[in-house]
């Protein structure tokens, strides 16, 4: 496993981090004891979670597990602030309670006085964003987050909130991925602009890129679930699908597995600190976790910038 520093920061995280958003609802307690211990044992430190993952359960089922499977000293915890209010339309709430009480419950699920990256999303349309950073502030100077950061920001929002900010945002929580690089745009420009990491979540295409989907969708698959349909239908069809067979080629061509080109072409992007991984069973991490890592020969990686370039 290899380790970079996260934007301007001097914390190292892992290239490959763990995600936990079907903790609780997909993977039961056992199965993510085992999707942790194949991390660690692979080398990997960073962990993302968020106080709205399965309703809070992911938090207290990677709580459980914290001490026992691996020291809370020897892991990266990154959480996803704000809930849902059922008077916001399914926004987040991003006012400074809302915020704080996440950070309570999260704190008080994982067990733990601290996180080590805190992270709010994006801004209500009528919650100023002043009052967001409030909370981030807060938890910053007292000490329950060791770095504060944001999720899934546009960049004039990513540019507003680091210029606004009287202290350092240290990462971007966004969906990149060869499948989705609208953040090129203007986002990682932005993240560059101010020394802010990104961590890359969905960095597999939503699990498309792996190649399992081409032909058929596995019965055991979240594609085949009505739950989980609709969050992946738009990368298996269409110019999606025409760059997951590109990634395929090329992996045929370098003896690599389809991911394994993915996260390479991935992890040697500008700000990148981490790709966020998740994983059904113990046994799909660990061969996502295998992956050399390696930059891909330039030329093939020029061939997969001009297929998935974006529009």
């Amino acid at each position: 496993m290899q380790w970079r520093n996260v934007g301007g920061s001097g914390q190292l995280v892992s290239v490959l981090g763990l995600g936990t958003m079907t903790w609780g609802m997909d993977v039961d307690e056992e199965a993510a004891r085992e999707q942790l211990r194949v991390f660690v044992e692979a080398g990997g430190t960073l962990i993302s979670t968020a106080a709205r993952f399965s309703d809070g359960q992911a938090e207290a089922v990677l709580g459980s597990l914290l001490g026992d499977v691996v020291a809370r000293s020897e892991v990266v915890l990154a959480v996803l602030g704000g809930v849902p209010r059922g008077w916001s339309a399914g926004r987040l709430d991003v006012s400074r309670k809302g915020l704080l009480d996440s950070l309570d419950a999260s704190l008080s699920r994982l067990g733990t006085d601290s996180v080590d990256f805190w992270l709010a999303p994006a801004a209500d349309a009528g919650i100023p964003v002043e009052e967001t950073l409030q909370a981030l502030d807060w938890a910053y100077r007292s000490g329950r987050a060791r770095y504060v950061g944001v999720t899934n920001h546009t960049g004039w929002e990513l540019a507003r909130a680091c210029a606004t900010a009287g202290f350092p945002i240290t990462v971007h929580e966004t969906e990149y991925s060869l499948l989705s690089r609208g953040v090129e745009q203007e986002v990682l420009p932005a993240s560059d602009a101010f020394g802010v990491g990104t961590f890359a979540w969905a960095p597999l295409g939503r699990g498309a890129l792996t190649g399992k989907y081409r032909s058929q969708l596995p019965a055991d698959s979240r594609a085949a679930s009505e739950q989980w349909a609709g969050y992946l239908e738009p990368y298996l069809s269409g110019r999606a699908a025409r760059i997951t067979d590109a990634v395929c080629t090329a992996a045929r061509g370098l003896e690599l597995s389809p991911a394994d080109v993915a996260l390479r072409w991935l992890l040697h992007r500008p700000t990148v600190a981490s790709a966020v991984l998740g994983a059904r069973t113990g046994a799909q991490l660990k061969d996502l976790l295998a992956c050399a890592l390696a930059p891909l020969p330039e030329q093939i990686s020029g061939v997969l910038d001009e297929v998935s370039a974006p529009r």
